[in-house]
């Protein structure tokens, strides 16, 4: 039974990995995407776009679904049917098509995405294993981003961009095989629990909206009466879904599970921290690449140190600081290197020493891998057993929220920096760097707000958390 679980978590693993990479791989090769299929510059876009709203809309719906059909099942449906897409994606020969496998690529994402942080808890009830198995989880994803722009680049450089694609085919072929053994059987409380259609309509159509919206601001600007047009609707069908479950007999998502200090707390604090680290992730890219004048390769080696100290700490030292010293603490402490991270990015300047100016900054993102698996624990930790899948569907749908939030808000302000600095007269290095460091300033601003919000909403009593118990 143990070897079986950690056999579990590799597969959980492995489609994480499988869905991150999928995730960062894609932007390295969209010059290439649209030589050949011949993209407008909008429509290229929707590579990426499709691929977001499928996925971040889904999370919260699929997260239900596996507690009321069993999460495995859900699993297996999701892991197959983003394989599937993945052969499709890669055999494209039109930009409809390829946006079509793209939206199918987020649906099936969602699917494994959402349950697998309820399976894991499920599986893992010792609070140490389970402190291991998150820091194994939450290291998969963190790694997944860089190693997926340095994959992305040679694959496209040395094959085709076809093969970033159809890199997913053995992966899932084999995460697929491996978790039928693997995955404990359960069969779920059925529809009657939470069959509520209209909730799922609303919840459903809510965050696409949403996610569309926040995705489209940096084209149409955050005033424009489209922009301000749909997030109204979007809020209008988010607050029917919210006065939909506290009368529904059966709701989609039952209220009690936000009553949870741990939950509601922790999916917050993700919120603001996602949102602030997308100027790390993405920016910093930017900044190598515009500024700097790196390759795609070089600017995925020059991020490697961040993912190697990432998971150093969150696979070597995060399960054992967290048993000793608490969720909570951990966390702040985390938030507080990730800090220091942006506080430093917002001082590089237009001519970079990478020893000097870059390589103390990816070192520190060492926060990073204590931050999240501690994270993880606490967002998972105030749930039953029956609403686990739930849990880990609403903990990955905040996740993309944060994402999408940080994508538009930090990317418009360091656009709107950089124009006010190149029509007042600088050139064009210093005023892309002049932007980025608005964005990485905004970014502290937003993890000082998130450890605001974990030092005060979330519990230091460990014993007093519920913790789920083995799935029968």
């Amino acid at each position: 039974m143990r070897t079986s679980r950690w056999t579990a978590l590799g597969v959980l693993a492995t489609s994480m990995l499988m869905t991150v990479l999928d995730g960062s791989i894609v932007t390295v090769a969209m010059p290439a995407i649209q030589a050949d299929l011949g993209f407008t510059p909008t429509g290229l876009s929707w590579v990426v776009n499709a691929y977001l709203i499928a996925f971040g809309a889904l999370l919260l719906l699929f997260g239900r679904l596996g507690d009321l059909l069993g999460r495995k099942r859900v699993f297996l449906a999701g892991t197959g049917v983003f394989t599937a897409a993945s052969l499709l994606a890669g055999a494209a020969t039109s930009p409809g098509v390829l946006i079509a496998a793209r939206f199918l690529q987020g649906v099936g994402s969602a699917a494994a995405s959402a349950v697998s942080l309820g399976i894991l808890v499920t599986l893992f009830t010792e609070p140490r294993e389970r402190a291991k198995a998150f820091a194994v989880f939450s290291f998969t994803g963190a790694a997944g981003a860089s190693i997926g722009q340095v994959l992305g680049g040679l694959l496209t450089d040395a094959l085709a961009w076809n093969w970033i694609f159809f890199i997913n085919l053995p992966i899932g072929a084999a995460a697929l095989l491996a978790a039928l053994p693997t995955l404990p059987a359960d069969r779920g409380l059925g529809l009657r629990a939470g069959a509520d259609v209209l909730g799922a309509l609303l919840v459903t159509s809510g965050l696409m909206t949403g996610i569309y919206t926040v995705v489209k601001i940096e084209e149409y600007g955050a005033g424009s009466a489209r922009t301000l047009g749909l997030g109204a609707l979007a809020l209008v069908l988010l607050a029917g879904f919210a006065v939909r479950q506290a009368t529904a007999a059966h709701p989609l998502m039952p209220p009690r599970i936000l009553r949870s200090r741990s939950v509601a707390g922790a999916n917050l604090v993700q919120m603001l921290m996602v949102a602030a680290l997308f100027s790390f992730q993405v920016l910093v890219a930017l900044y190598l690449q515009k500024v700097q004048g790196y390759g795609a390769a070089e600017t995925g080696l020059a991020m490697l140190p961040a993912a190697v100290v990432i998971g150093g700490v969150s696979l070597g030292l995060s399960a054992r600081l967290i048993t000793r010293f608490g969720e909570r603490n951990i966390l702040l402490t985390g938030l507080v290197l990730l800090v220091g991270v942006l506080g430093l990015l917002t001082r590089t300047p237009v001519h970079a020493s990478y020893a000097v100016d870059l390589l103390p900054v990816m070192l520190l993102a060492a926060g990073f891998g204590l931050a999240l698996p501690a994270l993880t624990a606490l967002g998972m930790s105030g749930a039953e057993e029956e609403d686990a899948g739930l849990a880990s569907g609403l903990f990955n749908t905040t996740q993309q929220i944060g994402m999408a939030v940080g994508v538009a808000v930090l990317s418009t302000l360091a656009a709107a920096r950089t124009e006010t600095l190149t029509a007042a007269g600088s050139p064009a290095a210093e005023a892309l760097t002049g932007g980025y460091h608005l964005a990485f300033g905004v970014g502290a601003g937003l993890l000082v707000a998130a450890f605001a919000a974990a030092f005060l909403l979330l519990r230091t009593d460990r014993p007093a958390r519920r913790e789920l118990t083995m799935a029968a």
